[in-house]
């Protein structure tokens, strides 16, 4: 795992916080997977909330030099996904979180806190 990726992870967070995302999980899933490092999810309570939690992450990532290299979901925005290659952040909305489960699926990654990064 990178010090690039923790950068990234770290910042993306803050980006979510910033937009008063739901319940952010960090997932470090880089000894289990080689797609990434990180996974962070989190949830947002409206459409317009998930679209500025996304502009919001990708605006601050690419001042920070990231390019996302992929982004899904973004005009349903039910679970708009952002790839950042060593970190990829999925924001749900309340009932695709739940249905996906994602927390659960990769409960073998190990859960991070924001100040370990």
């Amino acid at each position: 795992m990178s010090e690039r990726s923790a950068e990234m992870a770290k910042l993306a967070y803050r980006c979510l916080e910033n937009k008063k995302a739901d319940n952010i999980q960090i997932i470090d899933i880089s000894e289990i997977s080689v797609i990434a490092d990180y996974f962070l999810i989190a949830g947002g309570n409206n459409r317009n909330q998930i679209q500025a939690m996304s502009d919001h992450v990708e605006e601050e990532l690419g001042k920070a030099g990231y390019d996302p290299r992929q982004i899904e979901g973004y005009n349903q925005s039910n679970w708009v996904l952002l790839d950042y290659s060593d970190i990829i952040i999925h924001i749900f909305d309340k009932e695709s979180r739940s249905f996906y489960d994602l927390e659960r699926l990769w409960k073998d990654g190990k859960p991070v806190d924001i100040s370990d990064l």
